[in-house]
């Protein structure tokens, strides 16, 4: 379940992010993004479960800790940014989907930061959680780089008249 929710999450979410899909097909676009509330609801679920039930030995209590937050904020994330859609606030669906959608990418940013990390680093319980933090931490940081880039810009004349 959660390898086949995360690939159909990860295909179908690329789309979401179109603009020109989103105006020009916005039944397209309601429709995906219902399907991948229910296949990311899946993805953050499974994960917690296999975090649970289902942890590797030897990966550590750090990177239990960092599976159980960033599943977690991949959970909310999709449901702050459903009930936002519900309610027509656009902008903050927005921002909370692609929070969601770059935890769940994480996982493909772990396999650089993992790769190059144990070649720099070596292998080891604490080098895997921090690496694979890593991984979490440089999606959401591009992600929030993202969020940030495409709001509009304030005037000058009103930055000015909130300062004083």
């Amino acid at each position: 379940m959660h390898i086949v929710s995360a690939s159909l999450y990860a295909v179908l979410g690329a789309f979401q992010f179109s603009a020109g899909i989103r105006r020009r097909h916005p039944g397209w676009h309601r429709a995906a993004g219902r399907l991948l509330v229910l296949s990311g609801l899946a993805v953050a679920l499974s994960a917690l479960w296999l975090n649970q039930f289902h942890a590797r030995p030897g990966s550590g209590e750090l990177l239990y800790l960092f599976r159980l937050v960033f599943a977690s904020a991949m959970l909310a994330s999709i449901v702050v940014g459903f009930t936002a859609i519900r309610r027509r606030d656009v902008t903050r669906h927005r921002t909370w989907m692609i929070r969601a959608y770059a935890i769940a990418l994480a996982a493909g940013t772990q396999a650089f930061t993992l790769g190059i990390g144990a070649t720099v680093f070596g292998t080891g319980e604490l080098s895997t959680a921090l690496l694979s933090g890593a991984g979490w931490a440089l999606n959401l940081t591009v992600a929030e780089w993202a969020i940030r880039k495409n709001r509009a810009p304030r005037s000058h004349t009103r930055r000015y008249a909130q300062h004083s």
